[in-house]
């Protein structure tokens, strides 16, 4: 594309849903993807009300995303359990449909969408490629996921670079089992250091995540599948689940995930969006929702600035995110806690309208 008015680096939920909008308004947008094909990414996946609601309003329904309607969350930590209703029903979708849903839209919209662009550098309105090329535009927005960008890093607190923290997938084939074990909950299993989210998704398979430390990982002498071997036999509800998974597949992992880390500082001209503003605990459920609201959120500020609103946005974004990350942050450190996760969950089971609160809470408004 000549002279294109927006550049969106990423065209995950975060990039897509602005070129989406950016698209709408009028501005030639150009969309970079590294990937030549759209994979099944390893993060994400849950889409809750809000998320849905911000979607409809991209002109994605619900049913054409099918997703497996998601209606309550269950608690795990040894042999306690509790299971609560949520605010409004969520739903499961695999990154593979919910990434090519997202860019479909956004070429329908306008944007022009470019495969196996691999972004390595940005600065002064420029784009730099892997292939040596150089692109230019007023405004950029990166939306580049949880993969660090040269330039603009993302420290983790201190106590986790003391214990950096790995992000680890398994997919669990479908199956009538695993059906009637899972049902519409989306499950948290907690333990010592770390926790794991499965929940059932459009086909039917299991999108089992961990968020764990890797001084837990290296107890099972840094092996993803000798440590899930390890917490199923420990944890009777997550390993009647791991029974189902095909090993063949492998464990996919992305390493050092800065968790709870969110930033007010940008460039000239540049938005960052969804993980490249903040991290929001995987447990809360929201990374899908930061997502797309940040880049609700930067098409406005655009559309009323130009590029010279992007640290304004930065920095209300940030304000956004400072409340459901700090409540998201701390059930975290509670969950990964052995010696707390049990009264959690068992505070969960007797209280299950504070559930209900969390979960409206760690939401990005």
């Amino acid at each position: 594309m000549k002279d294109p008015d927006a550049i969106v680096i990423g065209a995950g939920p975060a990039g897509a849903a602005a070129a989406i909008g950016l698209a709408g308004a009028g501005a030639k947008t150009l969309l970079l993807e590294r990937a030549r094909e759209t994979g099944d990414a390893l993060c994400g996946g849950f889409l809750s009300w809000r998320s849905l609601a911000r979607l409809e309003a991209l002109g994605i329904d619900r049913p054409a995303l099918g997703g497996q309607p998601v209606r309550c969350v269950r608690l795990f930590a040894g042999s306690r359990r509790s299971e609560t209703g949520l605010p409004h029903m969520a739903m499961a979708v695999s990154r593979r449909r919910l990434d090519t849903t997202l860019q479909a839209a956004a070429a329908t919209a306008g944007a022009t969408l470019e495969r196996g662009i691999h972004a390595t550098a940005i600065g002064d309105g420029r784009v730099q490629t892997r292939d040596g090329a150089m692109l230019a535009a007023p405004s950029l927005f990166l939306a580049s996921g949880k993969h660090g960008f040269r330039g603009f890093p993302r420290e983790p607190a201190p106590w986790q670079r003391r214990d950096p923290v790995i992000g680890l997938r398994l997919r669990l084939p479908a199956h009538p089992a695993l059906a009637r074990l899972i049902g519409d909950a989306v499950e948290l299993h907690l333990f010592d250091r770390g926790y794991a989210g499965l929940v059932r998704q459009e086909d039917g398979s299991g999108n089992l995540c961990l968020a764990v430390h890797k001084s837990r990982l290296d107890e099972a002498g840094g092996h993803p599948a000798a440590l899930l071997g390890a917490l199923g036999d420990a944890l009777p509800a997550l390993g009647e689940r791991l029974a189902y998974a095909e090993w063949t597949q492998g464990v996919d992992a992305i390493g050092h995930v800065p968790y709870g880390w969110r930033t007010a500082e940008t460039a000239p001209g540049l938005f960052r969006l969804g993980d490249q503003a903040g991290v929001i605990p995987s447990l809360a459920g929201e990374g899908m929702g930061l997502a797309v609201a940040s880049a609700e959120a930067a098409v406005a500020a655009w559309r009323r600035g130009g590029p010279g609103a992007a640290p304004d946005f930065q920095e209300r974004l940030a304000r956004r995110m400072a409340r459901p990350f700090a409540l998201a942050n701390l059930v975290w450190r509670l969950g990964e806690n052995a010696g707390l996760a049990g009264g959690l969950t068992s505070l969960a089971a007797a209280l299950p309208s504070m559930v209900r609160l969390v979960s409206r809470a760690t939401r990005v408004n």
